[in-house]
C-alpha cells in the first residue's frame, strides 16, 4: 500500500515545561508523534527514514533517530532493512487511553478554574488562537501541535508535572483518524474553538461551565475525531523504503 497526499512540513518546535529547549532530534519526533495521531502516517504501513525525511524536508539521519525513540515508545516497530512499521492501536486501547484521560484532565481542569494564576491562563489564548487557524487552514499536525502545548500547558498550571507527563504519554497514543473528515466538512474549526471557551470558562472562574466543555471536549477523542481508527494495513508506504531503519 502506497500512503498518499502531501506530509506538511514540521511545525514549530514545541515550548517545554522547563528551561530546557528541544532538540532538532525532539522536534522530528513531535513532528512524526502528530503525523501519527492525524493519521497521516497509517498502522501497518512501513516508513523507511529518507523517505520521511524527504516529506518532511529535513535529513535522514535525525529522523531515523526520532524514529528509534517512537519505537522505545512503541508506537513503531523497526523493520530490518526496510524502516519502520506504524504500530496498531486497538479500539479498546483507544478507550482505555481517553478514559484516564478524562479521570485526570477534567477534574485538574475544573480545579484551575479556582486558583490558577489568570496572567498565566491568559498567556495561554495565542495557542488557542493559534489551534483554530491551524483548524481553519486545514493543517493537522500543527493542530495537534498546538492542541498538545495547550493542554499541557494547562494542567501545569496544576503544578504536577508527573500528572503532565502521564498525559503526555496518554496523547501520544491517541489516534484521531476523524480530523480529517472532519477538515473536509468544515467542521474542525468549531471543535478547535472550544479551546476559547475553556479558557473564557476559567477566567470567569465558573467550574461547572468548565466542567461542561472539558467533558464534551474529550468526548470528541472517541467521537467526532475518531472515525477510521482501524484503517490501515500492510506495506511499504513511502513508496520505496530504503534500506536501514
Amino acid at each position: 500500500m502506497t500512503a498518499t497526499g502531501p506530509v506538511p512540513p514540521l511545525p514549530p518546535a514545541l515550548p517545554v515545561l522547563g528551561s530546557r529547549k528541544p532538540s532538532h532530534r525532539e522536534r522530528i519526533a513531535e513532528a512524526l508523534r502528530a503525523a501519527l495521531i492525524a493519521g497521516e502516517l497509517r498502522p501497518g504501513e512501513v516508513y523507511s527514514a529518507p523517505g520521511l525525511a524527504a516529506r518532511f524536508g529535513v535529513s535522514a539521519t535525525p529522523v531515523r533517530e526520532a524514529m528509534l525513540d517512537l519505537a522505545k515508545e512503541g508506537l513503531v516497530d523497526t523493520v530490518p532493512n526496510k524502516g519502520f512499521r506504524v504500530t496498531a492501536v486497538s479500539e479498546r486501547q483507544l478507550d482505555e487511553y481517553t478514559h484516564i484521560r478524562s479521570l485526570i484532565e477534567i477534574p485538574t481542569t475544573v480545579a484551575l478554574a479556582a486558583g490558577a494564576d489568570a496572567v498565566a491562563l491568559r498567556a495561554l489564548r495565542p495557542v488557542a488562537e493559534e489551534i483554530v487557524t491551524s483548524a481553519a487552514a486545514g493543517d493537522l499536525i500543527a493542530y495537534i501541535d498546538a492542541d498538545l502545548r495547550f493542554h499541557l500547558g494547562l494542567l501545569a498550571l496544576a503544578g504536577n508535572a508527573h500528572l503532565v507527563e502521564v498525559v503526555r504519554d496518554l496523547r501520544r497514543r491517541s489516534r484521531l483518524f476523524g480530523l480529517t473528515a472532519l477538515v473536509e466538512q468544515g467542521r474542525l474549526q468549531a471543535s478547535a474553538e472550544e479551546h476559547l471557551e475553556i479558557l473564557d470558562a476559567l477566567l470567569a472562574r465558573d467550574e461547572d461551565a468548565v466542567r461542561a466543555v472539558m467533558t464534551r471536549h474529550l468526548g470528541h477523542v472517541r467521537g467526532l475525531w475518531a472515525a477510521g481508527a482501524g484503517a490501515g494495513a500492510g506495506a511499504d508506504a513511502d513508496g520505496g523504503a530504503e534500506p536501514g531503519a
